[in-house]
């Protein structure tokens, strides 16, 4: 049965589709279904971005939010008919065995689970150590090499098969709100905009990235391509208000404090003020992270592209990254989404972002 949410049916598509890092096919058409409509053009790129415009400003501004998810790539099946796999991405390998897991072949989903030893034929040393990824592999029901492979081809990607859940309040779990939140709000700013009777002076193209997860790699050729004036990349952030977390190490960043807006090097200063004043103005919560060194985000990549571009980066605070179950506020989204609306309307023709 599929459970109710009070949740915009844009955001939770993007959450239950299955889009691993070079193979964002799904996530890319619910993009297309939810935003190509409310875009003045919409297109795809050879990496398979998703780039939505609107308005025909001299400058631009580029929302970039990543739509590509951890995952893994099947990489050899043995004569019993298991299959072994290579990471895309990075994971936990505490997390790896006894998950549900769907192989995303030609031919439609196979369904499996991972697994290794169990606990009672491990030595008390073997149950301390964490499984390597090669120690791992899917069980899809077969009996041989040549059952699997009717079945299932090297190089088809693989993600954890689980749910979408309402937790309590505003909160709820998915696989991947890392990043179909910052997507999603890169998209849905760009829909209510195409609504409102106020319209930016910059032309404001939102962006769905690929492969980040392995490098930023969708980045690079849409910021290249696009080549805008200001850039933002939206992202997940890491909420720290957890049992066990070292704030003196990690920061102060909680689920349901609103959007975070990071600062550093990676970071164009007056970008980052224009992001606070657009906050205040609001009068929404938001929090500050910093940011000491490139951020493992598109932003990394944006920044440096052509000549420079002057990028921001706004979170979406999360417990759990990289896990089957992350755990986000909707409110947090919601916020993000407003703030960077009210960026987008700040901007004049006349800003000067150099420094």
């Amino acid at each position: 049965m599929t459970e109710h949410f009070e949740m915009d049916e844009f955001l939770l598509e993007l959450l239950r589709s299955r889009s691993p890092t070079g193979t964002e096919r799904e996530a890319a058409d619910i993009v297309e279904k939810y935003a190509g409509g409310a875009a003045d053009t919409f297109k795809r790129d050879v990496i398979g971005n998703r780039i939505g415009s609107l308005g025909s400003g001299e400058k631009s501004l580029m929302l970039a939010g990543h739509m590509d998810e951890i995952g893994f790539i099947v990489s050899y099946i043995d004569d019993d008919g298991f299959i072994f796999f290579e990471q895309l991405g990075g994971h936990d390998n505490v997390m790896l065995s006894g998950r549900r897991v769907v192989v995303m072949t030609s031919s439609g989903p196979i369904y499996g689970v991972t697994g290794k030893r169990a606990v009672h034929l491990m030595d008390a040393k073997e149950r301390k150590e964490v499984p390597e990824t090669h120690q791992v592999w899917i069980d899809i029901g077969v009996s041989s090499r040549a059952e699997a492979s009717r079945l299932v081809s090297i190089g088809d990607p693989v993600v954890y098969d689980t749910a979408v859940r309402k937790l309590s309040g505003c909160r709820c779990s998915a696989r991947a709100f890392d990043d179909r939140a910052g997507c999603y709000c890169a998209f849905e700013v760009l829909r209510r905009l195409s609504k409102s009777s106020v319209r930016p002076e910059y032309k404001l193209v939102s962006v769905a990235t690929t492969q980040e997860e392995i490098g930023t790699r969708g980045a690079w050729p849409a910021a290249y391509g696009v080549n805008p004036d200001v850039a933002i990349a939206i992202d997940v952030d890491h909420a720290t208000d957890f049992p066990s977390c070292d704030k003196h190490r990690f920061g102060d960043v909680k689920l349901g404090g609103g959007p975070v807006i990071a600062r550093g090097p990676n970071i164009n200063p007056k970008v980052f003020s224009r992001l606070v004043d657009c906050a205040d103005a609001l009068k929404i919560s938001y929090q500050i992270t910093a940011e000491s060194r490139p951020t493992g985000t598109d932003a990394r990549i944006i920044q440096m592209t052509r000549a420079g571009i002057a990028t921001g980066l706004v979170g979406v605070p999360l417990r759990y990254m990289h896990t089957p179950s992350e755990v986000a506020d909707l409110r947090d989204i919601e916020n993000c989404v407003r703030l960077l609306e009210a960026f987008a309307l700040s901007l004049k023709a006349s800003d000067d972002f150099t420094y």
